[in-house]
C-alpha cells in the first residue's frame, strides 16, 4: 500500500506534465483502436464467409459472365447441396458518392443460402411476387431513410438507364457482424431488361454460390466443378467464399499494409513522449533516490517505483483511450455511412491496445530505472547541487 501510494504521488507531482503526457498516450491509444478498427472492417466480409459456401466465376475475370446453363451443371456435382447465383449491377443512387453493392440474384435460393440475412417472412412474400421489388439491408435503410413501399431510382452504369426498384423488405444481420449495407432484387428483372435493350450477357450471371454438404469435401467439390467446365469456351474458377472476398481485398492490400504501418508509428512516437517524460522525471529525483539508498532501500525497489509510475500512466491513459474509442468509432461508422458493411471495435483490437499501453509504459522506464538503480550515493546528493 505505501509502494502505490508513493507511486500516485510521485504520478502526480509535476501535474501539467503528467496531464500532458496523459493526453499524449489518450490520443495514440484512441488512434491505434480506430486504425485497427479501420483494417478489420476491410476483412469483414472474409471474416463473415460461411466455411462450406464456393464461388464459381468465369476464370479470366469477374468481368466476364457465365452462361445460366451452368447451374443445373453445377448442381448435378457431387456434393453440392444448393446453387444460386448474382450479378453485380452497379448503379448509382442520386450521386456517386451514394455507394452501396446492388445485386440481382435469384431470390428463393439465394435467400435460402444466406441465412444470416434475416426478412421478415410476410414482406418478403411480398418482395417475391413484386418482379421490381428489392430487398435492402438495415444499415443502407437507416442511412438513406428507405422504407418499405419507398422507389428506390437507380441509374446503370453497367446496364444503361434508370431502373426503378420497390423497396418490398429490409432484412437485420442476424448478428452485429453481418453485412446489412447491400441491396438485393429479381435477377429475372434484369435479365427480362436486357433482352428487350438487346443489350449483350443476356441469359449470363456474374457469379455462382455453391453450397457444399460437408466442409471436409470442400477443396474436393471446388476441383470437380472446374473439372466439368474445363476446356469450355467459359472455363471456371472455383474457390471459397473467404478466399473470394480476400481477392478483393488484395487489391487494396498496400493502402490496408499502410495503415497498419501507420498505427503503430502511433504508438512508437508515443512510446518516445513517455521515455523522455519518465527520463526527466529520474534524472530530476536522483537526490531523492539516492537519500532512499542512503535509508536502506534496495536499487529494485528505486527502480520499481520508477516502473509503477510510468505503468500507472499508461495504464490511465490506456483506459481512457480504450473507453473513448467505442463512441468515436461509432461517430466515425455513421459518418462513412455504407463505406464500411461492419465497422465494431474487436476484443482483439481493445486487447492491442492494452498490451500496447503496457509496452509502452514498460519500456519508457527501464532506462531511467536503471539509471535510478545503479546510480553511486555519493554521485546521487551531488546531483543536488
Amino acid at each position: 500500500m505505501q509502494f502505490l501510494k508513493l507511486v500516485l504521488r510521485n504520478a502526480l507531482r509535476h501535474k501539467l506534465r503528467t496531464a500532458l503526457t496523459l493526453l499524449g498516450l489518450v490520443v495514440a491509444i484512441l488512434s491505434f483502436g480506430l486504425l485497427q478498427t479501420v483494417v478489420d472492417a476491410w476483412y469483414a466480409g472474409a471474416a463473415g464467409a460461411a466455411p462450406t459456401r464456393l464461388v464459381t466465376r468465369n476464370a479470366v475475370s469477374l468481368v466476364f459472365h457465365l452462361p445460366l446453363s451452368y447451374r443445373d451443371q453445377i448442381r448435378g456435382v457431387d456434393g453440392v447441396r444448393a446453387v444460386s447465383y448474382a450479378t453485380w449491377f452497379a448503379g448509382i443512387y442520386q450521386d456517386p458518392k451514394n455507394f452501396f453493392p446492388q445485386f440481382a440474384v435469384e431470390p428463393r435460393t439465394y435467400f435460402a443460402m444466406y441465412r444470416e440475412y434475416v426478412v421478415a417472412p410476410e414482406e418478403f412474400a411480398a418482395f417475391l411476387r413484386d418482379r421490381k421489388g428489392a430487398v435492402v439491408g438495415r444499415k443502407l435503410a437507416d442511412t438513406y431513410h428507405f422504407k418499405v413501399g419507398d422507389v428506390l431510382p437507380l441509374r446503370g452504369t453497367i446496364y444503361p438507364g434508370t431502373w426503378e426498384f420497390t423497396v418490398r423488405a429490409i432484412y437485420d444481420g442476424v448478428d452485429t457482424k453481418t453485412d446489412t449495407s447491400q441491396m438485393f432484387f429479381h435477377w429475372e428483372y434484369l435479365n427480362e431488361t436486357i433482352k428487350k435493350r438487346a443489350i449483350r450477357q443476356t441469359d449470363q450471371v456474374g457469379v455462382y454460390l455453391v453450397d457444399v454438404t460437408d466442409i471436409d469435401r470442400v477443396a474436393e467439390v471446388s476441383r470437380a466443378i472446374d473439372a466439368v467446365f474445363k476446356n469450355s469456351l467459359a472455363e471456371t474458377l472455383t474457390e471459397t467464399e473467404r478466399a473470394f472476398q480476400i481477392g478483393f481485398v488484395k487489391q487494396t492490400e498496400a493502402l490496408v499494409i499502410a495503415i497498419r504501418i501507420v498505427s503503430y508509428v502511433v504508438i512508437v512516437i508515443i512510446l518516445a513522449v513517455m521515455a523522455n517524460t519518465i527520463a526527466m522525471t529520474a534524472r530530476e529525483r536522483l537526490c531523492e533516490y539516492a537519500t532512499l539508498k542512503t535509508l536502506g532501500f534496495s536499487p529494485a525497489y528505486i527502480a520499481a517505483l520508477i516502473f509503477g509510475e510510468s505503468v500507472a500512466i499508461a495504464a490511465s491513459g490506456a483506459v481512457i483511450g480504450i473507453v473513448a474509442t467505442f463512441p468515436v468509432a461509432a461517430w466515425f461508422a455513421a459518418k462513412v455511412g455504407t463505406l464500411f458493411p461492419v465497422f465494431e471495435v474487436s476484443g482483439e483490437t481493445v486487447a492491442l491496445q492494452i498490451v500496447c499501453a503496457l509496452g509502452v509504459g514498460i519500456a519508457a522506464a527501464v532506462v531511467p530505472g536503471r539509471r535510478a538503480a545503479t546510480v553511486k550515493i555519493v554521485e546521487g546528493l551531488r546531483a543536488i547541487g
